[in-house]
């Protein structure tokens, strides 16, 4: 039906009906044909906003982008100057010693007297009465072993002894008699016995006297056999040799040990006596002339000890040793110290003599050509190679013999892209600290 022949109607069922003043919000949803007005030039606001948010993001984008352009550029210039400009480093003055050099080297401290305690009698492990930190006094039983063997010769020593004196006893009979016949048959008037009958009785006297010097002697043979066996019965109980601390057991009760300290036996005991204590240290031969002789006073530290404990040298090797190149330096301690025992490492510290050579940290040395040199810093700022001789090195600083006068400006750790004769800038840093500190005197060093 063409659309101008349809019926019409009041109300078209497909159009919804529009909203009336009574119910100006109508639920959308019970009322789903509802139109959704807007205001006029809403679109029109919308595409204003879209504009000013494009430009506003394409305006801070130029922004950032001029800002890090002018950071390049400044950061282009400044590594240009820099470049350009002197290099900058650390320096230290060169002054005299007005006093000693101190010197500091390592040591370790050692017993008195450490020994190592074996069996002399091969046996079982009886009992053990001290253990590891005991304190024990010299001839204190510190074990005791069972030796079955040991006293089965005994006895049997003392059986042949018994034997040997019941011997002894019978040829001195025997003696006596041959001594008493002869003398019978020696006075008889000549005719009544024969010369061959009295020389006959003189040999079987002789014989005896023989036999029994005989027995006598394995008397004392077997008297030598039980003493020596008695000795080692002693050898039952191991006793301590010295007063002093047990620093190690490897023995309990049941253990098999064998007499002697051959390398297949094994110690009983470890022990040390901890007073007074040794100091060893190694002393270059550089300060042999300072450090060589008995009386020099030292400091010794170390980390936790509450005190520096005052000393002085002993005794030195007074040799060098040829591949190491020092000497050895013994320090006792008299005095008890509670914080030091036998094997720590310790600081000891020496004051050597003024040797009148001036004195530069091991950091101003250069090695470029083959032999030492120093960076020296002129007037101008401009660094010189110097050559110099060094007299002694400690290891932080050394003293030179020749090469620099006091009052020059060194160059510390100088970099290989810095040339002789080129310009420098000293910094404002107080670079001297380095050799003040290898200056400090001796009794303030561990402050």
């Amino acid at each position: 039906m063409p659309p101008s022949e349809r019926p019409t109607s009041s109300i078209d069922p497909i159009t919804p009906p529009p909203a009336t003043a009574a119910h100006p919000n109508a639920d959308p949803v019970a009322r789903p044909y509802a139109a959704t007005g807007y205001a006029a030039g809403t679109g029109r606001q919308l595409r204003l906003a879209a504009v000013t948010i494009a430009a506003i993001l394409v305006i801070a984008f130029f922004m950032m982008f001029l800002v890090k352009l002018h950071a390049a550029h400044r950061l282009a210039r400044a590594t240009s100057t820099a470049a350009g400009a002197p290099a900058l480093v650390d320096v230290v003055t060169v002054r005299s010693e007005a006093q000693g050099r101190p010197l500091t080297l390592p040591g370790e401290t050692a017993a008195w007297y450490e020994s190592l305690i074996y069996a002399r009698v091969s046996g079982y492990v009886g009992t053990w009465s001290a253990d590891i930190g005991d304190h024990v006094e010299m001839g204190q039983v510190l074990a005791t072993i069972d030796t079955p063997e040991l006293d089965a010769d005994f006895l049997a020593a003392k059986a042949k002894l018994s034997a040997a004196e019941a011997q002894v006893k019978v040829r001195g009979a025997e003696a006596a008699f041959a001594a008493s016949t002869y003398a019978r048959w020696r006075d008889s008037p000549r005719g009544v016995v024969s010369e061959q009958e009295r020389e006959d009785k003189k040999a079987g006297q002789a014989s005896s006297a023989a036999e029994l010097d005989s027995a006598r002697a394995q008397v004392k043979l077997a008297q030598a056999d039980v003493e020596r066996l008695a000795a080692f019965e002693k050898f039952k109980s191991v006793t301590a040799p010295y007063a002093g601390t047990i620093t190690e057991r490897r023995i309990d009760i049941g253990n098999l040990v064998a007499a002697g300290s051959s390398a297949s036996s094994t110690p009983l005991y470890r022990m040390a006596q901890d007073y007074p204590l040794r100091v060893f240290v190694n002393v270059p031969q550089s300060a042999a002339v300072d450090l060589m002789k008995v009386g020099v006073p030292v400091q010794i530290t170390m980390n936790g000890l509450a005190a520096r404990i005052p000393g002085s040298i002993t005794r030195t090797s007074a040799a060098i040793d040829p591949q190491a190149r020092t000497f050895r330096v013994e320090i006792d301690i008299a005095k008890r110290a509670q914080d030091l025992v036998p094997g720590m490492y310790v600081d000891v510290a020496f004051l050597l003599n003024n040797s009148g050579m001036l004195q530069v940290p091991a950091a101003a040395l250069v090695f470029r050509s083959g032999h030492p040199q120093v960076a020296v810093v002129d007037a101008a700022g401009s660094v010189h190679l110097v050559d110099v001789a060094i007299g002694r090195d400690d290891g932080n600083t050394v003293e030179l013999q020749s090469g620099v006068k006091s009052g020059e400006r060194l160059v510390l750790n100088l970099s290989s892209q810095i040339a002789d004769g080129q310009p420098v800038r000293v910094s404002q840093d107080a670079a001297s600290s380095t050799l003040a500190a290898a200056q400090v005197p001796l009794g303030q060093r561990s402050q």
